[in-house]
């Protein structure tokens, strides 16, 4: 008879790092918590399930300061040969990279929740499965840059994508249900994709830990390339998807436009910030051995995403209702390839140390203004329309707000006063250079110059003198006009307005992640 007895029954046990998984854990917990208090809260009191959202998001960013000190934390680890155990053969790693994009995941649902309290109660959306959904959506882009093996790192993905199609789908309307059919369909379709690539590199490289995947691609058998290497791309689609990067940028403008205001503008921070962590995992450490084939195919992406997204915006008419949402989603889509400027140059670079970390910069400041462009469009589609034409003569009506927003576009065009928009796309250029991608620095130039034309041209509406009908209105809402905005959105401009200018004044806090390794 064989014995199924195990010589050391003790290292089956797996011991849980319960401060390394802290902030996504939070999420998590407090998505359980919304859901459970909706079945017993009046309905008088669903206002408390903002403020309990908010509370959650705003505790697990918090939970990152035990992590920052020392070496990186891991957990979920397998044993090796010796018996011991290191982050090669863990699936959840707390590394510099991971809290960078956890602070940005985080942070930026945290925001989004602000942004949403006025949305949820003006357009009547179910609040609970509201909270929950964005709970949990943010739980997954969380848990996705710790994630270090690509069965974890699909489940975060889907947790991150799945509610953002129902964050969608809940304003009900035909726009909504329309936006939402659209983004689920072409993202079923490139995890569809995905989950094929990642079963040829697994037959390829024997694991789905990055790591081992990474032995395994190297040492694969002749015969076995071919298949590894279309793996590779495959695996990639997803990500690229997630990021908008083109060809799968085209769900874009109609989802951001069907979606509310506030969940449109956690796409295009947080779903991005996903995407973009996953696409960073996969290649510089599982398909390092590919590094100058995907290199290039990345440097090539990000120089075509870049300039459909900004000839977009070039196209877009400013006097078509919702042109400003639109405007704003052919912006991420143009940012997007920004973003894929330092990961192409990773795979040129002896390590990719730094350019993942001006990809991580410059990430943090995109996500800062861009919420907040989001949440003055917000505020002023309260009361007038999301066309680029309804801004014209805001500095006359809402000083402060439209001071806000020129700010904000400033930075997106990476214009002083908006230093830190600047010297972020500084970062991203130098990137390029240092790895010889001196074509794709030229690209970028290029676009940069494009993306002012737009940028400067929503900013010379906000400050031109306001029409007779403008005037009118804004005498009639009076001084006070300004103040009457919503707690939420009054939080939203505020917190984005102050972060972007302490960035604008001391860029230091931010751009020392570009100078650092985060692995």
């Amino acid at each position: 008879m064989t014995s199924l007895a195990v010589a050391n029954p003790g290292s089956l046990i797996q011991s849980v790092d319960w401060v390394a998984i802290a902030p996504p854990l939070i999420a998590a917990v407090a998505a359980v918590a919304v859901l459970v208090t909706d079945l017993f809260l009046p309905e008088r009191h669903r206002k408390w399930l903002g403020r309990l959202t908010a509370a959650g998001l705003a505790l697990a960013p918090i939970a990152l300061l035990p992590l920052t000190g020392g070496s990186p934390r891991a957990t979920f680890c397998v044993q090796n040969v010796a018996g011991a155990t290191d982050s090669a053969g863990c699936s959840y790693v707390a590394d510099h990279f991971a809290l960078v994009f956890q602070l940005l995941a985080l942070g930026g649902a945290l925001i989004a929740a602000l942004l949403s309290a006025h949305t949820v109660e003006e357009e009547r959306l179910p609040g609970g499965e509201y909270w929950f959904l964005l709970l949990s959506s943010a739980t997954g882009a969380a848990l996705l840059p710790a994630s270090r093996d690509l069965a974890t790192m699909v489940i975060a993905l889907e947790v991150a994508s799945l509610p953002a199609f129902a964050l969608v789908a809940l304003r009900r309307d035909g726009r909504g249900a329309e936006a939402a059919l659209k983004f689920f369909v072409s993202s079923v379709t490139a995890t569809a994709v995905m989950l094929l690539g990642i079963g040829f590199v697994y037959a390829a490289g024997g694991s789905l830990h990055l790591a081992a995947v990474a032995q395994g691609l190297e040492h694969a058998p002749a015969q076995l390339r071919p298949l590894a290497e279309a793996g590779a791309v495959l695996t990639l689609v997803g990500f690229a998807f997630k990021v908008a990067a083109v060809p799968f940028h085209f769900w874009v403008p109609d989802t951001y436009t069907g979606a509310p205001l506030p969940v449109a503008g956690y796409l295009s921070v947080v779903g991005k910030a996903a995407g973009l962590s996953g696409l960073a995992l996969a290649t510089t450490i599982a398909f390092r051995p590919y590094a100058h084939t995907w290199g290039l195919v990345l440097a090539v992406l990000a120089a075509v995403t870049m300039t459909v997204g900004n000839v977009g915006a070039l196209r877009q008419r400013f006097d078509t209702r919702y042109s400003a949402v639109r405007l704003l989603a052919w912006s991420s889509v143009g940012q997007a390839g920004y973003l894929l400027v330092p990961l192409a140059a990773a795979g040129y670079a002896p390590t990719g140390a730094d350019p993942l970390g001006a990809t991580a910069a410059y990430a943090l400041i995109y996500g800062v203004v861009n919420l907040g462009a989001f949440g003055v469009v917000a505020a002023v589609g309260r009361r007038a329309g999301t066309s680029v034409d309804d801004f014209r003569g805001l500095f006359a009506r809402r000083r402060w707000t439209a001071l806000a927003l020129a700010f904000f576009l400033l930075c997106l065009a990476g214009l002083p006063p908006g230093v830190i928009g600047l010297f972020g796309k500084v970062v991203v250029f130098r990137a390029a250079v240092d790895a010889g991608l001196g074509w794709l620095a030229v690209v970028m130039a290029a676009n940069v110059v494009v993306a002012l034309y737009y940028y400067l041209l929503w900013t010379a509406r906000i400050f031109a003198p306001a029409t007779a009908d403008e005037a009118a209105g804004g005498a009639a809402g009076g001084a006070g006009d300004e103040r009457r905005l919503p707690v939420g959105l009054t939080a939203t401009l505020g917190l984005t307005a102050s972060v972007a200018v302490v960035l604008s004044l001391a860029p230091q806090l931010v751009l020392q992640v570009a100078g650092g390794s985060l692995f």
